[in-house]
């Protein structure tokens, strides 16, 4: 690269004019009641969008020149339109990257899924055993998915992802994990557990121990740049239209706009005051002096915002223990509550947008909660 080109961080610091890829849940009903779960899954919100809003949305993300969405939930194909929504983007030149539980993924959709060089599919596992899935996802859930990933083997489909979120739990067990993967010639994707959802229940409980989190660090092949994509170059569509900066923070000060107002999900994107805010100019606060600041770029926004951590502070789950030390002056009365049942129905919200006192580390978490230790198959 030469002096004079700007790096990635500098192209995507101040925003796109479309997000990279996009986040969208589909719906919030789910088979599972996964105790870490993101969105609190499990009951169909009857706000959400209709097949013609969501095909609605597929236009202008094909307009905009979308490049690929991320689908999930709830468990998406739990939708009766699921599948009739999936043809359509793929029609309309919008990529499809849907994440499941497996349920529904049968020997003769794993063919027609193959078939296709426009979907990607994310098979979740949280554990290379049942015994230690099933304790966070529930019981069988364990068996659905590896045999979901046994169809879409067989049918051929290369590549596929097995989505693991590291819990004290499975850190142990990233071998194996690599192994499974292997096995089924797909790929690993490793991600965080974050406090959103039911996750900020099992936090305590479930998040991995410093000394964990550094042996996960010390296994991960970790290259490239990274910025925190929120509101610059990724966003997500919740099932009733609301759009949120980022996949894990869904909480109203990360709340855009509603894809149903008149200019759409484009209007948001462009004129959401609360982008133009993460859009800004960024500095590392108080990480930026930190050896290993080039590689996380201050850590996750929305793992500080549910913890009580300033924005401009260490992640949490520093590898360097900053954010651990940071973490024993926090009042855990005082910190964000994520909305704890996106299926109930919710008050009008009586406060105003995000203001970001302290300027937001610059880490590009794309739609992954470690982005640039993403895919790792050994």
């Amino acid at each position: 690269m030469s002096a004079t080109t700007p790096s990635l961080v500098e192209q995507f610091e101040f925003g796109l004019d479309a997000p990279i890829c996009l986040t969208w849940e589909l719906t919030y009903a789910c088979n599972l009641a996964c105790r870490h779960c993101l969105s609190s899954s499990g009951r169909r919100d009857p706000a959400e969008l209709t097949t013609a809003q969501c095909k609605a949305v597929i236009d202008e993300l094909e307009a905009m020149q979308v490049f690929y969405v991320n689908i999930g939930g709830g468990e998406p194909t739990i939708r009766p339109d699921f599948w009739e929504l999936l043809d359509y983007a793929t029609a309309h030149h919008v990529g499809v990257k849907f994440s499941t539980n497996g349920s529904r993924i049968t020997a003769e959709r794993a063919e027609i899924l193959a078939a296709s060089d426009y979907v990607d599919v994310q098979i979740s596992l949280d554990g290379a055993t049942a015994a230690v899935n099933d304790a966070v996802r529930g019981a069988g859930s364990f068996d659905t998915a590896i045999g979901a990933m046994r169809h879409l083997a067989e049918a051929g489909f290369a590549g596929f992802k097995i989505s693991v979120v590291m819990t004290r739990h499975n850190v142990g067990q990233l071998d194996d994990l690599a192994a499974l993967a292997e096995a089924f010639n797909a790929q690993l994707r490793i991600t965080r557990l974050r406090p959103s959802g039911r996750g900020a229940d099992v936090w305590d409980e479930l998040h991995p121990s410093q000394t964990q989190q550094r042996e996960l660090y010390d296994w991960l092949v970790a290259r490239g740049e990274n910025l925190c994509g929120a509101g610059r170059v990724v966003c997500l569509i919740d099932p009733v239209g609301d759009v949120y900066a980022c996949p894990f923070a869904i909480h109203e000060h990360f709340l855009a706009g509603n894809v149903t107002g008149h200019e759409g999900f484009a209007g948001v994107w462009r004129d959401s005051r609360l982008f133009a805010q993460l859009r800004s100019p960024t500095s590392g606060g108080a990480c930026a002096a930190c050896s290993a600041y080039d590689g996380c770029r201050g850590g996750c926004m929305a793992a500080k915002f549910f913890t009580g951590l300033p924005l401009d502070g260490p992640d949490p789950e520093c590898v360097m223990g900053h954010g651990a030390r940071a973490l024993k002056s926090v009042v855990k009365s005082r910190t964000p509550r994520p909305s704890l049942d996106h299926s109930r129905p919710r008050a009008a919200s009586t406060s105003g947008p995000l203001t970001i006192e302290r300027r937001p580390p610059a880490r590009f978490c794309e739609e992954d909660p470690l982005a640039g230790f993403a895919d790792a198959r050994r």
